[in-house]
Formats: C-alpha cells, sequence, structure tokens
C-alpha cells in the first residue's frame, strides 16, 4: 500500500501490487478522515525495515558471500532477504500501523490495512505538528512541532510517554539511530540535538555550527553519522 496526505484533511491508501483480489496497481483502496485541518506528515511502522531492505545495521546482507552487486545471485539473494525481513516483520502479529500528523495540533494512529478510522487521538502539542519518525523496531515514535517539543509516544498504543525540551525554535524534523537508543532533531534555532531514548527529558548534545534554522537531518542506516542541512546553505556530517 502507498499512502498519501493532503490539505484537503484527508489521507488516501493506495494499492501498490498486483495479484488475484488486489485490483490494479494504483487503485484508491480507502481514505481516512479525521483530522480537522491539513495533514503534515505520515510515518508507518515498517519504515525502517523498507528503508533497509536486505542490509542489516553493518550494511550487510547475512549469508551472501559474493560481493558482485552486478550479478544475479547477488541481486536475488538480496531480494530474498529483504522479503523474508518484512515478513518477519509483518508475522510478529501486530498490524501495520500509521501515525499522521497535522496543523489541528494531533496526530492520529490508525491501522491502515484494518480500518478506515483512527484508533486513538494523540492530544500535547500547542502547534502545527511538522513532521513524525517511528524508532527502527517500532515501539516508539517522535513527534516534532512548531511549538518547539519533541513528544515520544508508544509505538503500539499510542501512549504518551514523554516531551523532550531545548529547542529555542520550532522543531522541523526527527531522526533516529539504528539501534533505537537515540533520537536526533532539527530546529528553527539553528541547532540539532542528540537525545537519549526514552529516558532522557534534555538534550545530551547541542550540535552547533550552522548560522541559520536547521531544516533538514538523516541518520545513516549504520548509525555511524548525522547529516544536517540548513538555510546556510550547508550540509554538515557529524560522526556517531
Amino acid at each position: 500500500l502507498i499512502y498519501t496526505a493532503s490539505r484537503d484533511r484527508t489521507i488516501k491508501v493506495w494499492n501498490a501490487s498486483e495479484g488475484e483480489g488486489k485490483g490494479r496497481v494504483g487503485l484508491l483502496v480507502r481514505t481516512l478522515v479525521g483530522h480537522g485541518h491539513r495533514v503534515n506528515t505520515l510515518a508507518v511502522s515498517c519504515d525502517y525495515v523498507c528503508r533497509t531492505g536486505p542490509f542489516d545495521h553493518y550494511g550487510k546482507i547475512s549469508d551472501l558471500y559474493t560481493k558482485d552487486r552486478s550479478s544475479s545471485e547477488w541481486r536475488d539473494a538480496a531480494y530474498q532477504a529483504s522479503v523474508a525481513k518484512y515478513k518477519a516483520f509483518k508475522g510478529s502479529g501486530e498490524p501495520e500501523r500509521l501515525v499522521s500528523g497535522s496543523d489541528d495540533f494531533t496526530l492520529l494512529l490508525w491501522h491502515p490495512t484494518d480500518n478506515k478510522r483512527p484508533i486513538k487521538r494523540l492530544t500535547g502539542h500547542q502547534q502545527a505538528v511538522n513532521h513524525i519518525a517511528f524508532s527502527p523496531d517500532s515501539r516508539f515514535f517522535a513527534s516534532a512541532s512548531f511549538d518547539k517539543k519533541i513528544k515520544l509516544w508508544n509505538g503500539r498504543s499510542g501512549d504518551f510517554v514523554t516531551t523532550l525540551t531545548g529547542h529555542v525554535g520550532a522543531v522541523y524534523q526527527v531522526a533516529w539511530s539504528s539501534d533505537g537508543r537515540y533520537l536526533v532533531s532539527a530546529s528553527k534555532d539553528s541547532t540539532a540535538k542528540l537525545w537519549e531514548v526514552p529516558s532522557g527529558k534534555r538534550a545530551r548534545e547541542t550540535l552547533p555550527g550552522h548560522e541559520d534554522e536547521v531544516y533538514a537531518l538523516d541518520w545513516s542506516p549504520d548509525g555511524t553519522g548525522v547529516a544536517t542541512g540548513s538555510k546556510d546553505r550547508t550540509i554538515k556530517v557529524w560522526r556517531h
């Protein structure tokens, strides 16, 4: 399935695979309605599994001995490893979870493969929600807001866990370390901050150096580095 969010306050679910009983690719499956303002961001519980494909957190594929990525052997093994990894995640017995964030200051937790109604409405932010990200193991998800706060939530129930306070400007984006122990955030205050999860309510480190707002950041899948992008027209790479 593919999920899209819109200024029209809805989330649409589209079919992305062919097969008996699934209909054509691109077919609208359902529309999710619940937000009172435009929907800014979506996060799916299997994001990390899909993003890393067949690779483990060392950037390797288990039980694959050929290193020639152009070979059919490597491509077949990589495909099978990706499918096995995704099936293991799906086979945990938990439904795929979707979380949406909106200008209505709320988040909604959905089971989009089963139901078109939200499972839970998550409140607490006092301004628009900019970004949401699930931890690699999907135990938690974090939300970033114009209210200068990051909130941490239980990835299965949607229960509130804690608020991370320290930025003095809007928080635009968050990213998780590959082991799920740390979170990094980007802010209008020209800094990025490193947080220990879920224990740390205060930032463990502040990453200074940008001369203007930090709009974007990402943590490498192997966990070794963080990249931040700023309005000052630079990208900085930080080693973990």
